[in-house]
């Protein structure tokens, strides 16, 4: 319970590995961007309504992430991921989120969007970097969305 007076809020974390012939070659990790229809959702799922996010997709566009975001600019992916609660601050308090994407060619991923769908639905966050992957690399994304 939170003490009288406190207020909620919501960050989200990104962490990307590159891993190359079984091995981490490079790690990013980043806070990300809770956009405004994440807000709209987590309000939904607050009353049991909506659906909680269970994708990840990457695509390879830049553009610095914007509150009104509602889709990725250039998705190339999107992927099924693992949910589970882990502890940052307090027991339970963060949702995790973790897919795996494989690549049979050279790619610059620049962007990546937690959904609600395996195609279109609803982003909850969105963030920008840049990472280069080549054929036969894994790139393993793990989303955090920590409430305290």
């Amino acid at each position: 319970m939170l003490p009288l007076g406190s207020q909620l809020s919501c960050k989200g974390f990104l962490e990307l590995k590159v891993i190359r012939d079984g091995k981490v070659v490079r790690v990013v990790r980043k806070r990300n961007l809770i956009v405004n229809t994440g807000l709209a959702l987590l309000a939904y799922l607050a009353i049991g309504s909506g659906t909680a996010p269970t994708h990840i997709a990457i695509g390879t566009d830049g553009t610095a992430p914007a509150a009104g975001d509602t889709a990725l600019n250039s998705e190339i992916d999107r992927q099924p991921a693992t949910k589970s609660r882990v502890t940052t601050s307090v027991t339970n308090d963060t949702a995790q989120y973790v897919a795996s994407f494989s690549f049979s060619g050279s790619y610059t991923i620049r962007e990546a969007g937690l959904f609600n769908a395996a195609a279109g639905g609803d982003m909850l966050a969105r963030q920008t970097f840049s990472v280069s992957v080549i054929s036969g690399d894994t790139l393993q994304v793990t989303w955090k969305i920590q409430f305290s």
